[in-house]
């Protein structure tokens, strides 16, 4: 695969003071003053990841996909042009932007604008969270997972696919048409939901802690109206999460304990069960949608439908005691 990981989002907003509160309060993102109409966010030692842009209109983004090297974006490039797709060359003024050592745009099907990239510059000073929170699950892995709505999900998903080289993990057809796909050993880095129009759905950090996802529930919840999908666990990645509503019309994803796949063995398959295992009651859907969601969970709960928890050696403990159920599923 070409492409490695989802390195850095932008969005643009003139509502940079709620952004900050957002990001910093709420996320536990750390907020890089840059200039009066640009705000950047870090969430490990790269100098950014998240960038809000008041010089771009609302509704406006861009998603900055990372290659290995300059050999492997013009290698990229050289692909696209073959595919007929308009390749832009990055300027080095727009690489300062965005704080990498160059790159390439072009626009998927849909219009989104995407952007390829190398070097990513790393921050001489550590880390600092905008609330206490134990840190962002990056690295390799990339930012998190960005969630696309489309028209048809059929005259895009080829381009990714075919194209730029993602692989397919699973899809859904009910209570909404969802495909989720892969670039490295998280589950998706990417999803396309078919809602008859193009847009931003999530963006999805995932925390280290459970804890961390907890705690900025709490803070979503003594806000009005900021709740976009309330705590649940996902079938697919096994992410326990909550959606908050952000200062623009999309939500982010905060989430802890994100499957990992391995690529070349991983097969994809249809999620006949749902999106959830139990929560994430969806405020975004249709009345009707919502209750075949409901009803999905309810026959999930009723199967006895369980997945074991993600965690990384040493962030967990054990407890003493006999588990039927996990002993049957060792077995």
């Amino acid at each position: 695969m070409p492409l490695q990981a989802l390195g850095y989002v932008g969005f643009g907003s003139d509502a940079l003071d709620d952004w900050r509160q957002f990001g910093t309060g709420l996320v536990g993102l750390q907020a890089v003053e840059r200039s009066p109409s640009l705000l950047a966010f870090r969430m490990d030692d790269r100098k950014q990841r998240i960038v809000i842009d008041r010089s771009m209109a609302e509704g406006e983004r861009f998603f900055g996909w990372e290659v290995a090297d300059a050999a492997a974006l013009d290698g990229l490039a050289a692909r696209l042009e073959r595919a007929e797709v308009e390749v832009i060359a990055g300027s080095q003024a727009l690489a300062d932007a965005r704080r990498v050592g160059g790159l390439i745009s072009f626009r998927d099907p849909a219009g989104n604008r995407l952007e390829a990239f190398y070097g990513a510059e790393i921050d001489d000073s550590p880390f600092s969270p905008g609330r206490s929170i134990s840190g962002f699950r990056t690295g390799p892995l990339g930012l998190g997972h960005a969630v696309l709505t489309v028209e048809n999900i059929d005259a895009v998903m080829p381009f990714y696919v075919n194209l730029l080289g993602f692989g397919l993990s699973d899809y859904m057809q009910k209570p909404f048409r969802a495909y989720f796909f892969h670039i490295n050993t998280r589950h998706h880095s990417l999803a396309l939901i078919e809602t008859g129009r193009n847009g931003m759905h999530h963006l999805m950090v995932e925390l280290f802690s459970l804890d961390d996802v907890g705690q900025s529930y709490d803070v979503a919840l003594s806000q009005p109206e900021r709740v976009g999908v309330t705590l649940g666990r996902h079938t697919n990645d096994l992410m326990t999460s909550f959606y908050a509503k952000t200062p623009s019309s999309f939500m982010v994803e905060c989430g802890w304990g994100g499957r990992e796949i391995d690529p070349p063995s991983w097969q994809p398959f249809e999620l006949a069960d749902g999106p959830s295992l139990w929560g994430h009651e969806r405020v975004w859907l249709p009345p009707a949608d919502r209750e075949v969601a409901r009803e999905m969970r309810m026959r999930a709960a009723a199967s006895g439908l369980r997945a074991p928890v993600q965690v990384m050696d040493g962030n967990y403990k054990l407890m003493s005691g006999t588990c039927a159920w996990w002993d049957g599923v060792k077995g």
